[in-house]
């Protein structure tokens, strides 16, 4: 039963389960009570969001070596005890549900979800 990795506002997977949006601030214009049914997400975990200025630190990256500043600082900010223990639950949760986690971006590799996908297989979740 695996952790998916999505673009939240996409339609959902077969056996995708419960989505989690890890992002820094809900859909705009969308009312709170649409944000499942319209494929964002089912719980809000802002928690596992990078800072907002370190979120526009990584939007701004235009290069190789910009992006990888982004990540070693979002991944500093996930060792934090809070962060850290959510991604060990989340971790331990894939081996007995399905659920996902997403973001906004259209392009994985310049977002944060593919820092989580590496984070949490790290920690033994099973990654679909």
């Amino acid at each position: 039963m695996p952790v998916h990795i999505v673009r939240l506002g996409t339609p959902r997977s077969p056996g995708e389960g419960l989505r989690l949006g890890t992002v820094r601030r809900p859909p705009r214009g969308v009312p709170k009570e649409e944000f499942a049914s319209r494929d964002y997400y089912d719980v809000w975990l802002p928690n596992l969001a990078p800072s907002a200025d370190l979120m526009a630190e990584g939007r701004a990256a235009q290069d190789d070596r910009q992006w990888a500043a982004f990540r070693r600082k979002y991944e500093a900010e996930m060792k934090q005890p809070d962060a850290g223990h959510l991604l060990d639950a989340l971790a331990a949760l894939s081996r007995q549900a399905s659920f996902s986690v997403g973001c906004y971006c259209e392009d994985e590799q310049r977002c944060h979800r593919s820092v989580l996908r590496e984070l949490l297989a790290k920690r033994g979740a099973e990654i679909a």
